[in-house]
């Protein structure tokens, strides 16, 4: 796809552009956002607003258009979320930095109707992350993200390897002083990972540790030289002294062309690299005790009786939401019944749509996903909750049913979402509009995974269960471990994991690689056989996680978060294995 180039001058909004190109986009244009006239730097939540003075250098040297706005806002909203969670307040927040981002892109898409993606040097920072996908969702544009949750000391290295030249231009980070401003990369590369060895110093900078200046990289047409800089001190604390360079003079130089290769992660990680490899060594007609029935009963499987739903604590389960009969309508008319359905069940325990924090999805055919999206898009707004879809045998006239969790939280901030929308080598971006990951009270349900390739969002081709279902344990793992980093690096273990697959012959296969791949042996499994999945999907994995953590009181009535470990009871299993469910 074309695409425009988030720029702030720095190696990773640089070191992005070739992954894209890497992918086959191709770049038409430059956009970046600075301070107001007469400011060299502002405390900008969102955006590196240093060295803004050398960016017409770098779209010089990529030999693009570049497009610029000024920063007026501020970060009105500085919360993990950006935007309502109701269809109908999912907007922007007037006056809130993000949405200068909202009117360059703009200006862009006037210029440029053909450009369809954004280049974004995001890899840790959720908050960036958010409002960035937030603007690129309102405007129709994909953002290509590949450097996102990478480990940062490979990234350093593979910058370093294929010749990006960034200079320090601002240091703001225990044990960085103004005598670093003006080294490069490879000559900062030993001192940062010392300091992330003695304090936890971020590798890359982004704790805001450090920022810099890209001077070459194998897509620049000429090198940029800087020729008259100036070193300001902002701050000259003994901890963590903040200063950083003013450009004042830089010109370019001719360059030969760059034959350093990008380094691109593998596709599976060892430990999912060696599921992949166990499930191509099984026969395929293979069976176990795990075989799922090759027939089923379509008017006993999924039978209508209308809603039911529960109450547990601040806990709702609300079930088989569906039409059950009447006069003909449309898909569209059928889903935005169950919704009407659900939100009123909803009502009688006094929560919304919004406080869904999971959604299984059960369709009569796939053929039906994409207007499902449409509509159900409509329900929702920022940090939606997770979902599963497949397709199952749902008797006559019914063509969509409902499952639903909901939570009644006390404030926002009981609730956490991971809703990455950006193309990545991390996990796959949202097919549709909810979160990868909810978590709430300890508990984290994560969307249904399928075996797509993050960077392109395709399965593989030819098609190949085995690297699909090798590819669906390690995007669950990947969207746990990301959830985990961001909300206190708790152990966690998982409650329940549903296998949802196609193909029966498959079932002793997966699990088989479950028992390879076994965190926890002990983990509820369900293997169900089912008609189809999105996309054309061999087999999708739901999982609910418990972080392991609990509140207690202690003898003074004062509150403490305490870790337990799960205990385990076994017993005859209630589900029959006749075909009847």
């Amino acid at each position: 796809m074309k695409y425009v180039g988030l720029l702030s001058g720095g190696k990773d909004s640089c070191f992005n552009l070739l992954h894209c190109q890497r992918n086959g986009h191709e770049l038409i244009a430059a956009a970046s956002l600075g301070p107001p006239n007469g400011k060299e730097e502002i405390d900008s939540y969102l955006y590196q607003t240093v060295g803004q003075d050398a960016i017409e250098f770098i779209a010089r040297a990529l030999d693009v258009p570049l497009y610029r706005k000024t920063i007026d806002g501020t970060a009105v909203e500085q919360g993990s979320e950006y935007g309502g969670r109701t269809a109908n307040t999912s907007g922007g927040v007037r006056g809130d930095e993000t949405e200068d981002l909202f009117d360059l892109l703009s200006t862009v898409k006037v210029r440029h109707p053909d450009v369809q993606g954004v280049s974004v040097g995001a890899i840790l920072s959720s908050y960036q992350r958010v409002r960035i996908e937030h603007v690129c969702r309102r405007l129709g544009l994909t953002v290509l993200a590949y450097l996102w949750q990478r480990e940062q000391d490979e990234l350093l290295q593979e910058m370093i390897d294929v010749g990006l030249v960034a200079v320090f231009i601002k240091v703001a980070g225990i044990g960085l002083t103004e005598k670093h401003l003006g080294k490069t990369l490879s000559e900062m590369q030993p001192t940062l990972l010392k300091l992330n060895s003695l304090y936890g110093s971020h590798i890359c900078g982004e704790g805001g540790e450090y920022e810099t200046l890209t001077l070459d990289c194998p897509l620049f047409k000429r090198r940029i030289q800087l020729t008259d800089v100036e070193t300001v001190i902002h701050s000259d604390n003994g901890f963590a002294a903040v200063s950083y360079l003013r450009i004042k003079g830089a010109t370019f130089e001719e360059k030969p062309k760059s034959g350093n290769d990008l380094t691109v992660p593998p596709l599976l990680e060892a430990d999912f690299a060696r599921v992949q490899t166990l499930l191509r060594s099984r026969p395929s007609a293979e069976t176990s005790s795990h075989a799922i029935p090759e027939s089923v009963n379509c008017q006993t499987a999924v039978q209508s009786y209308g809603p039911s739903s529960s109450r547990r604590g601040d806990w709702v389960a609300i079930g088989n939401v569906c039409r059950v009969a009447g006069q003909e309508i449309t898909f569209e008319e059928e889903v935005t019944q169950c919704f009407d359905d659900l939100q009123a069940q909803l009502e009688n325990y006094g929560l919304s749509l919004s406080q869904c924090i999971h959604i299984n999805v059960y369709l009569f055919s796939m053929g039906l996903f994409p207007i499902l999206n449409t509509i159900y898009a409509t329900f929702f707004g920022t940090s939606p909750p997770t979902r599963a879809c497949v397709a199952v045998c749902l008797p006559p006239p019914t063509r969509v049913k409902l499952d639903c969790f909901a939570y009644a939280e006390k404030d926002l901030a009981q609730r956490a979402a991971l809703h990455v929308q950006g193309l990545s080598y991390w996990a796959p971006a949202n097919i549709g509009p909810y979160s990868q990951a909810v978590l709430v009270n300890e508990h984290m349900f994560i969307s249904g995974q399928i075996g797509l390739i993050p960077a392109s969002l395709s399965l593989p081709s030819p098609q190949d269960p085995a690297t699909e279902t090798a590819l669906v344990f390690q995007h669950t793992e990947r969207v746990v471990n990301a959830v985990r980093k961001s909300s206190g690096q708790w152990k966690g273990h998982t409650q329940l994991a549903i296998y949802w697959i196609v193909d029966r012959e498959q079932a002793a296969g997966v699990a088989a690689a479950c028992e390879l791949y076994a965190v926890e042996r002990t983990t509820p499994t369900v293997l169900v056989g089912i008609p189809s999945l999105p996309k054309g999907a061999t087999t999708e994995k739901q999982v609910v996680v418990h972080t392991g953590r609990y509140t207690v009181k202690d003898e003074e009535g004062i509150e403490e978060v305490v870790v337990g470990e799960p205990a385990f009871q076994t017993g005859e299993s209630l589900i029959p294995n006749d075909g009847s469910c």
